[in-house]
């Protein structure tokens, strides 16, 4: 057995962005940003293409999503923030930056099977019991898209990261 690994996935969302619209676009918009971040670092490190293959999906992906969130929150009178990465999440991206390139891979799939999980909480739980339509319809269309990247990210760690797993 081999030694592990910090692995350290950003903290989950806070409680009250399951149900109230600033915290949830705050956590959303934060969820998005270290995706992108944490993936723009995979393309950088990763010599593997199906992770680079991975990460370049989640880059656009979280673009949009982010997008979406922002225009829904707009639609529902607020004035959003820039997303902002949190300590935990920067500690995550940092990580990536400074892993040797022989553990990058795992790493960084180990860091995205617990953030997505955390993100189709949030956006489920928001989709379900959010207070703002326009922000709960935006949550509905992201569930879907969170759940590819999941099973892409379970896929990918499970099958060894080999060849194209679809991606």
């Amino acid at each position: 057995m081999f030694a592990a690994s910090a692995q350290t996935p950003p903290p989950p969302p806070p409680t009250e962005a399951k149900t109230s619209a600033a915290p949830y676009v705050k956590a959303a918009g934060m969820s998005d940003l270290y995706e992108i971040n944490s993936s723009q670092v995979a393309m950088e490190r990763s010599q593997n293409p199906a992770i680079r293959r991975y990460a370049a999906m989640l880059i656009k992906h979280h673009q949009m999503t982010t997008a979406s969130t922002m225009a829904a929150a707009k639609k529902a009178g607020m004035s959003p923030a820039k997303p902002m990465l949190d300590p935990g999440a920067s500690a995550s991206v940092r990580e990536l930056q400074t892993v040797a390139v022989a553990n990058f891979d795992r790493t960084y799939l180990a860091q995205q099977v617990p953030a997505h999980q955390a993100a189709l909480d949030l956006h489920m739980s928001y989709g379900r019991d959010g207070d703002q339509p326009a922000l709960r319809a935006s949550a509905k269309k992201a569930v879907p898209i969170v759940k590819q990247h999941l099973a892409a990210a379970e896929k990918t760690k499970d099958g060894g990261m080999a060849g194209n797993h679809g991606m």
